[in-house]
C-alpha cells in the first residue's frame, strides 16, 4: 500500500476506541465487529473509497454497504471521521430515540448510508443490486473517453450474512453476471451469537463462492496486516470479469479483554478492559470519544481527494453534454428522479366493450406501452415470465455480453427462482438511482421475499412488485400456491401500497400512481383469470384508491370489493335489484392510497345510512375498517385454506358468487333493518 506510517496504526486505534466508547455509552450494541473490521475499513476508505463527504449524493460515488448492520457503529464513526454530517456528538447518542445513529443503518435518515441494514444478509443482496445498476447505467451512457459511471460497491458481511438464504440466492446470480464491480469483503471471525461457528457453519465458503464464479482471495492476518488488505483490494479492483471475495481473518474484539470470544459479539465493554484497551494502543485511557488530530488529518485528507474527484466527474460530464447532447440530456433526467413529460398519456383506457382479460396481461400491455416512454423501468421475474407476462415486447435481457444472451444495456432480468434474493436486489438498483425497478412472481411467494419488502417500505425505496395469480382464482394449484393470508400481511406493512385492480383501467391506475410514488414500493395483485372491464371504472377514479363503481340513492347496501370479486358483487347487485333492493358498489383497490384521500370523500365513498358488506377471496382481516362488525357475514372471504380444481368450483364452494352474494346481502340488509347505521369510518379517534 502507499507508504504505512504510524499515523495508519493511529487511525485504527481510534476507530477500535471509539466502537468501545460508543458501545458502552449507549450501553447496548456491538463492538466486537468494528474493533475487528478496524484495520481493513481504514484500508478502504483511506486509500481506494471515492466519495465527497460534502455532497452525499454525487452520482459516481463509491458505494459502501455494511450487510452485518449491527456493527454500525463502525460505519458512523467512518462517516464521522470523513466529515460527513455526523457529529462527535451524533457518536456520543448512539441508539438514542431520535438520533442520527440508530441501531442498525437506515437509508435516507442518516447522511452517506446507502441502504438500510440489520436483518442479515440483506445488505449482501443489496450491493448486488447496486453493482448491477452501475453496470447498465455505465453500458448504457459511457463512451470512449467519457468513463461517467465507473464506480465500485464495496461490502462488508459476516459469517450470519453468508448463513442467511438471501446472501446465497444474489451471489449465485452476481457470479453469473460476471459483476466486476463488486468486492466483499467477508469479516471471518468465526463468531456468531451462539458461539464459535463450529456449532452451526462449518461449510467451505470460498469453495462455494468459487463455484458461483467468484474471484476469492484470502488475508490471513486481517488484524494488523495493512499492506496485504491493501494489496487484496487492489487485486480485487483490477479483476473485471468476476466479483470478488476478500476472506479477511480478523479477531472479534481485538485488543480487548475478552477478544475471539461471543461476549464480545452484542455486548459493551467493561469499564477496565476500556481502559486496558486505550492504555494498550498509548490512548489516553481516561478519555472518552478521543480523536486524535492525526486521525482527523487523514480523514480529511481522504474527503478533499473525493471532492477534487467529483470536481473532476462534473467537468467531464459537461464535456459529455456537449459531445452527446442527447444522452446527457437522459442521463442527467434520470439522475434528477424526473419522470419524462407525458409518459403517463401512454397508459392503456378501456370501455366496458372492450374484451375481458387477466390483469396479469392488463399489466402486460401496460408494460408493453409504457416502456418506450420509460427507460429507467428495469424489471424480470423469479423464473415465472410466462405466467406473469413481466417481459415487454422488444426488451433486451441484462445478462453478460460474453454470454451471448444479452448484454448489460439490456432492462430486463432474469432472477432465477429467487424471490428474496430478487427484491433485495431490487432494493439495491433503486438506491443506485436512475432506475425504477420492477420484479415479478405469485402473490404466494411474494411471502418468501418478505423481509426485503419489508425494509422497501422502510427505507422508502420505489420497488413494484407484479405479483400474479392472486387468489383461490388461481384454480388447480390449490392451497399451496393460493395467497390465502398474503394481503393482509402485506396491507399490514407501513408505507406499502398493495393494488389490487379489478379490471385494466384499475391496472393501469395501480401502475400510474406505483411510477408517480417515488418513496413508496408497491405490490400489483393481479388475477390468472380473465375479469371483464367495468362501466363506471376509469383512470381518474381508481387513482384515489378507492371509489363508487354503482351509484344509488337511497340504498339498502353498499358492497365494498377488490380485484376479482368486484364483477361478483356487482352481479350480486343486479340480483338484488330484481328483488327490490337498491344496492351500491364501491371498488377500493388499494387501501393505503384510499386512506390518504381527505374524510369528506372517503366518506361519500363509505357513507353513513346502510351496512356495508365487504367482498373478497382472500382472508377477511382488516376489512373491519372498510365494513359494518355488528355481524360476522359483514366481511364475507375464506375462513381458511383454499382449494384445488377449476377456478370457477373453487368459488362456488367457498359461496363467493352473485348468488350466495345476493343471499347474504339479504341477511345483513335484515339485521340492520331500522337501526341508525353510521358509516365505519366514523371513529373516535
Amino acid at each position: 500500500m502507499a507508504q504505512l506510517t504510524p499515523t495508519d496504526t493511529t487511525c485504527v486505534s481510534t476507530i477500535r476506541t471509539l466502537a468501545a466508547d460508543i458501545v458502552a455509552k449507549a450501553n447496548s450494541g456491538h463492538p466486537g465487529a468494528p474493533m475487528g473490521l478496524a484495520p481493513v475499513a481504514h484500508v478502504l476508505f483511506t486509500r481506494f473509497f471515492n466519495a465527497n463527504p460534502s455532497n452525499s449524493k454525487w452520482f459516481n460515488r463509491d458505494r459502501f454497504v455494511l450487510s452485518n448492520g449491527h456493527a454500525c457503529a463502525l460505519q458512523y464513526i467512518l462517516l464521522h471521521l470523513l466529515g460527513y454530517k455526523l457529529s462527535i456528538d451524533d457518536l456520543k447518542a448512539f441508539r438514542q430515540l431520535d438520533s442520527l445513529t440508530p441501531g442498525h443503518p437506515e437509508a435516507n435518515h442518516t447522511d452517506g448510508i446507502e441502504v438500510t441494514t440489520g436483518p442479515l444478509g440483506q445488505g449482501f443482496a443489496n450491493g448486488v443490486g447496486l453493482a448491477m445498476a452501475q453496470a447498465h447505467l455505465g453500458a448504457l451512457f459511457n463512451r470512449d473517453n467519457f468513463n461517467l459511471i465507473n464506480n465500485y460497491t464495496y461490502v462488508f458481511t459476516g459469517d450470519g450474512c453468508l448463513m442467511e438464504g438471501v446472501s446465497s440466492e444474489a451471489a449465485s446470480l452476481a457470479g453469473h453476471l460476471q459483476l466486476g464491480n463488486l468486492i466483499v469483503i467477508y469479516d471471518d471471525n468465526h463468531i456468531t451469537i451462539d458461539g464459535n461457528t463450529a456449532v452451526a457453519f462449518t461449510e467451505d465458503v470460498s469453495q462455494r463462492f468459487l463455484s458461483y464464479g467468484w474471484q476469492v482471495l484470502r488475508v490471513e492476518d486481517g488484524d494488523s496486516d495493512l499492506d496485504g488488505i491493501y494489496n487484496a483490494i487492489a487485486a480485487a479492483r483490477s479483476e473485471k470479469s468476476k466479483p470478488t471475495l476478500i476472506r479477511l481473518r480478523t479477531t472479534i474484539g481485538y485488543g480487548s479483554k475478552v477478544q475471539g470470544t461471543h461476549g464480545v459479539h452484542g455486548s459493551p465493554l467493561k469499564a477496565d478492559d476500556i481502559q486496558s484497551l486505550k492504555t494498550k494502543f498509548n490512548f489516553p485511557p481516561d478519555q472518552t470519544f478521543y480523536v486524535p488530530g492525526e486521525t482527523y488529518a487523514a480523514y480529511r485528507a481522504a474527503a478533499r481527494r473525493g471532492a477534487e474527484l467529483e470536481a473532476a466527474w462534473t467537468t467531464l460530464l459537461a464535456k459529455y453534454g456537449e459531445a452527446y447532447p442527447k444522452e446527457h440530456a437522459e442521463l442527467t433526467r434520470r439522475i434528477a428522479g424526473k419522470l419524462p413529460e407525458g409518459w403517463e398519456q401512454s397508459l392503456p383506457v378501456y370501455q366496458p366493450s372492450d374484451a375481458a382479460q387477466a390483469s396479469r396481461k392488463f399489466s402486460e400491455i401496460v408494460l408493453t406501452t409504457i416502456t418506450p416512454r420509460l427507460p429507467e423501468l428495469m424489471g424480470g421475474s423469479a423464473d415465472l415470465t410466462g405466467s406473469n407476462l413481466t417481459k415487454a415486447k422488444g426488451t433486451v435481457d441484462f445478462q453478460p455480453p460474453s454470454t451471448g444472451l444479452g448484454d448489460y444495456t439490456g432492462t430486463y432480468i432474469r432472477y432465477g427462482v429467487r424471490e428474496h434474493g430478487m427484491g433485495a436486489i431490487a432494493n439495491g438498483l433503486v438506491a443506485y438511482g436512475g432506475i425504477i425497478p420492477f420484479v415479478g412472481t405469485f402473490l404466494n411467494f411474494v411471502s418468501y421475499a418478505a423481509g426485503a419488502v419489508r425494509l422497501s417500505a422502510l427505507s422508502k425505496h420505489q420497488v413494484i412488485w407484479v405479483a400474479t395469480h392472486d387468489s383461490i382464482g388461481l384454480g388447480e394449484d390449490g392451497p399451496t400456491h393460493q395467497p390465502v393470508e398474503t394481503a393482509a400481511h402485506l396491507r399490514a406493512i407501513p408505507n406499502l401500497d398493495f393494488w389490487r385492480p379489478a379490471d385494466g383501467n384499475e391496472t393501469s391506475a395501480s401502475y400510474l400512481v406505483a411510477i408517480q410514488s417515488k418513496e413508496t414500493p408497491s405490490i400489483l395483485s393481479l388475477s390468472r383469470q380473465n375479469l371483464p372491464n367495468l362501466e363506471g371504472s376509469s383512470i381518474e377514479r381508481a387513482v384515489r384508491g378507492g371509489y363508487v363503481l354503482y351509484e344509488v340513492d337511497g340504498e339498502d347496501l353498499t358492497i365494498v370489493s377488490s380485484g376479482s370479486e368486484v364483477p361478483i358483487a356487482l352481479e350480486a347487485a343486479s340480483k338484488l335489484k330484481q328483488e327490490g333492493f337498491k344496492v351500491r358498489i364501491v371498488s377500493l383497490p388499494c387501501w393505503s392510497v384510499f386512506d390518504k384521500q381527505d374524510k369528506e370523500y372517503r366518506l361519500s365513498v363509505l357513507r353513513s345510512g346502510a351496512p356495508i358488506l365487504s367482498l373478497e377471496a382472500l382472508s377477511t382481516v382488516g376489512w373491519q375498517k372498510y365494513s359494518h362488525e355488528a355481524s360476522v357475514e359483514c366481511q364475507y372471504g375464506l375462513p381458511a385454506w383454499g382449494a384445488s380444481g377449476p377456478y370457477q368450483k373453487v368459488y362456488e364452494k367457498f359461496g363467493i358468487t352473485g348468488a350466495n352474494i345476493a343471499t347474504v346481502g339479504k341477511k345483513v340488509i335484515a339485521f340492520y333493518q331500522g337501526q341508525k347505521v353510521v358509516s365505519p369510518l366514523v371513529k373516535a379517534l
